[in-house]
């Protein structure tokens, strides 16, 4: 009980003392989170800023290799926006304003999977070998999938929130371990948000399979 107030105790001192810049920084990440669970195309500029500022952030602590990463994530807000506004075609003569959503074949998966499994043991042995990174393997991981999950997002693909929330969980482990409690929780949050996003865009993608049937049969009947 003692070390669950504590722990509660240090996470609202960590974010309650926050530099204005690091907190912008972490506000629009989290709302970046919740609007891409809506499906809203304004999560791309919130993630922008989150990602511009993380990435002075962690340059301005020799976190470089983070710091890189972060303009990864800046140049895949920029190209989600651009792929979520353009036109997608519902039927034959109707036409989405927006991108639609999609799903991906388990076999697709597997092969994926297998192969980003693969660069994350080679890069996991790189940093175990060449570094003193810890856990170099699971850290390896994280970033991999992540990576490509977030390509996943910019093309509205429904498995992106299952990527997330393994990688999230993992997450997790790892701050814990670390002692970054803060940090621990609020993947915790992430946890949730992705669960949350994975049911929305499955509701949103059967309502589209729907309405894609609808026009469907309606197109059939007016050519019979």
């Amino acid at each position: 009980m003692a070390s669950s107030l504590s722990a509660t105790s240090e996470i609202i001192t960590y974010f309650t003392t926050l530099p204005l810049l690091e907190l912008i920084a972490v506000l629009s990440s989290i709302l970046y989170v919740v609007l891409a669970a809506k499906g809203n195309i304004w999560c791309w500029p919130a993630a922008i800023i989150s990602t511009v500022l993380y990435t002075v952030i962690f340059y301005k602590v020799y976190l470089w290799m983070d710091s890189l990463l972060q303009l990864y994530y800046l140049l895949m807000a920029v190209y989600g926006w651009f792929c979520w506004r353009k036109k997608n075609t519902l039927s034959t003569n109707t036409q989405s304003s927006v991108l639609l959503y999609s799903q991906w074949t388990l076999q697709r998966h597997s092969i994926i999977i297998f192969a980003l499994t693969l660069v994350s043991l080679v890069l996991g042995w790189l940093m175990a070998t060449y570094t003193p990174a810890h856990f170099p393997y699971l850290d390896s991981a994280t970033t991999v999938f992540a990576v490509f999950a977030t390509y996943l997002v910019t093309q509205k693909v429904l498995e992106n929130w299952l990527y997330f929330i393994v990688i999230d969980i993992v997450s997790i482990y790892l701050y814990v371990e670390k002692g970054l409690i803060p940090t621990a929780a609020l993947f915790g949050s992430f946890v949730i948000f992705a669960a949350y996003g994975y049911w929305q865009w499955r509701k949103q993608y059967k309502l589209q399979f729907r309405q894609q049937h609808d026009n469907m049969c309606i197109n059939n009947s007016v050519a019979g």
